[in-house]
């Protein structure tokens, strides 16, 4: 018994360890198992940051590479090769013509492949030869049938050729003609064939990186030859946000670093000042006729305007460069900004990021031979609409611009045509609105009367709107009142923003405000102001005026000084001075010739009283302006004289296409006097 128990106590044991060894080994295959899943999610989790760590660089990389294509845009841009008209010639590159399958003739049946089939007996034997004859005329006048189709065809295929191909050397040849009336033009001077030739020289620039928008507006001033546009900037989003990207594995998301604001900005405002140049490259470049002396370029952004919250043009750079200051530069070595606002005096916003607007020098709208125009000749023309139509449009447009506007009745409104009421929490209020049909400018007695109605009615602002323009009494009086202006190229512009219509007159161009005067302007009447002279200091000088055309005088009979104390028209005339003013010029700004666009107020020592002296004794200098009765309605600044100078440019009033007349400070002094100044204007001097 006891020799069994034993057998059984190991056969039990030897059970036991069995599977306990297949417990082990399967122990072992599960750790294994984990082991190798472990190591497998290890190698995933490895690759996985990798690739992300990959991507992370990618990104870092190409924000990096953008960033040197904005910082090389000049460089990159200089050496693209000159605009030249010929690029735009197309060659008469016809190919041959190919007739394909029709080319082959179609082969024709031989008489040897028709044998008599059969034929054991001499009749059965004609007629199989009878039959195989029919077979082989059969196949012979259906070969001849398929070759005269074949020709007819051909023929067909030959004359659609040569009338497609005629057509196309017709279509190249009017191509080229036009390029070449184009090149013509541009040699005449003609702004049309210049603005034409200039934009496609920018329109076709390979140098502007990709997404950079090529949107102009132009126009050419033939009397100053200079280029007038604006351009469109990118806007600021084209600098990255991020400096670097990296990936953060416990957070497992991408982390971007912010690039500095101030890195940001000063990167934006070199792009800016880049574009400008570039343009400015581009355009003097593709000059090979030399028809420009200077180019007024404003560079602008198509953005919500922060003050109103409509989306607008908001200028950010504007420069006027000569031809002679800009060939002299190596734009590959400059510091962008410096030499856009040191070298060429530019400007460019301090804060473009928040899109603070600098003031444009000169406008395409500004340039009188060839004004930009808004609609065409199906919209309705503003002079010719009855005056309760006119007056409901600019109610539409007030309720276009997101204000409640009705039309007042035609009595007892104290000469009010529209109550106006802006919903803008703080800035906003009630407006009156005065409606003006006029073809001549209005008078600053309209202005006057419409601050008075302001006050009654204790509105929040007063604007006039009119088809006409203002002149500088008007804009002088309104300056720093709840008065808003609108002339009528401004009105038309917000009508087309607004999606309304109307044009002023033929073209869409506002009516001359200006009539060529039949006699001298009249003194005690209300069309004409005082320019009074004052200033600190005992030297004394000759304050003299010029009517130009750009920056050329009409003539020498449009020289105002004391030898020629008046212009041939009488628009314009020296007059004695009252206190406090030392000089005095009275001008007819709409009796001005038509042709005349600025009105040019000098200064120069007078050489018989001090000839020793110098400007550095004219300070605390400003134009007064007077009106008839010489009640002051405004003062302008300007610029104090410098040591060495003997003849300084106080300023001029611009004739803008609107109708108004704007002033633009001057400063540039001459140290030869008048006569250095004079030949600037073209004055020959004996």
């Amino acid at each position: 018994m006891s020799r069994r128990s034993a057998g059984l106590v190991g056969v039990w044991a030897e059970m036991q360890r069995q599977q306990q060894r297949q417990r082990e080994a399967e122990a072992r295959q599960q750790r294994e198992a984990a082991r190798q899943a472990r190591s497998h999610q290890r190698r995933a989790a490895q690759e996985y940051r990798e690739y992300r760590q990959a991507e992370a660089r990618r990104r870092t990389e190409e924000i990096e590479a953008r960033v040197a294509t904005l910082r090389g845009l000049l460089g990159a841009g200089c050496q693209a090769p000159a605009f030249r008209a010929d690029s735009l010639l197309r060659a008469e590159v016809i190919p041959p013509f190919d007739p394909g399958a029709l080319a082959w003739p179609v082969r024709m049946p031989e008489q040897s492949q028709y044998q008599a089939q059969g034929g054991w007996t001499a009749s059965r034997r004609a007629q199989a030869e009878a039959e195989a004859r029919a077979r082989f005329e059969q196949a012979w006048y259906a070969a001849q049938a398929a070759e005269a189709e074949r020709l007819r065809r051909l023929a067909a295929a030959q004359q659609e050729y040569e009338r497609s191909t005629e057509a196309q050397r017709s279509e190249v040849r009017r191509h080229n003609a036009g390029v070449s009336e184009v090149v013509a033009g541009v040699r005449r001077g003609e702004p049309d064939a210049v603005v034409e030739y200039f934009s496609a020289a920018l329109y076709s620039s390979t140098a502007w990186p990709e997404g950079f928008p090529r949107q102009v507006s132009a126009a050419f001033d033939p009397a100053a030859r200079q280029l007038v546009l604006d351009w469109e900037m990118p806007a600021y989003d084209v600098v990255p946000e991020a400096r670097s990207v990296r990936y953060v594995p416990a957070q497992d998301q991408d982390k971007e670093t912010a690039r500095p604001v101030t890195q940001r900005r000063a990167l934006y405002r070199e792009v800016l000042a880049q574009s400008v140049l570039l343009v400015l490259r581009q355009l003097f470049a593709a000059d090979e006729h030399g028809i420009l002396d200077s180019v007024a370029l404003n560079g602008f952004v198509d953005a919500p305007d922060p003050a109103t919250g409509r989306q607008s043009h908001i200028f950010l750079a504007t420069v006027m460069a000569a031809r002679s200051d800009f060939t002299g530069l190596h734009l590959e070595q400059v510091d962008p900004v410096s030499c856009l606002t040191d070298a060429l005096r530019g400007q460019i916003a301090t804060r473009p990021d928040q899109l603070t607007a600098v003031r444009p020098s000169r406008r395409p709208q500004d340039v009188g031979d060839r004004v930009v125009t808004h609609g065409g000749d199906e919209e309705p023309d503003l002079f010719e609409m009855d005056p309760i139509a006119f007056e409901s449009l600019v109610a539409d447009l007030f309720r276009a611009m997101g204000m409640e506007a009705v039309t007042t009745q035609r009595s007892n409104d104290g000469g009010v045509d529209v109550d106006a009421t802006d919903p803008t929490p703080i800035r906003g209020g009630k407006i009156v609105v005065q409606v003006k049909r006029y073809r001549n400018t209005v008078p600053p007695t309209a202005v006057r009367d419409l601050y008075g109605t302001v006050q009654d009615r204790g509105a929040n602002k007063g604007v006039l709107v009119t088809t006409s323009a203002f002149g500088p009494s008007a804009h002088t009086f309104a300056r720093g009142k709840p008065l808003e202006l609108i002339s009528g190229g401004e009105l038309v512009d917000l009508l087309h923003r607004h999606g309304l219509r109307g044009r002023l007159g033929e073209g869409g161009r506002p009516a001359p405000a200006r009539t060529a005067p039949s006699g001298p302007a009249d003194p005690a009447g209300d069309d004409h102001n005082i320019l009074g002279m004052t200033w600190s200091g005992s030297v004394a000088l000759d304050v003299c005026a010029l009517v130009c055309r750009g920056s050329r005088v009409l003539s020498e009979e449009h020289f105002v000084f004391f030898n020629n104390p008046r212009t041939p028209d009488g628009s314009v005339c020296a007059v004695p001075a009252q206190a406090p003013d030392k000089a005095a010029i009275r001008v007819s700004f709409d009796a001005l010739p038509r042709e005349a666009d600025r009105f040019v107020l000098v200064a120069a020592i007078d050489p018989e009283v001090n000839p020793d002296a110098d400007l550095s004794g004219f300070t605390d200098a400003c134009i007064r302006l007077l009106d008839p009765a010489r009640t002051e309605l405004g003062r302008l600044e300007v610029s104090d004289g410098r040591s060495g100078e003997t003849a300084l440019v106080l300023g001029s009033f611009r004739h803008r296409a609107n109708g108004d007349w704007d002033f633009v400070l001057g400063g540039k002094g001459y140290a030869r006097g008048l006569e250095e100044l004079l030949r600037d204007y073209g004055v020959e001097v004996e």
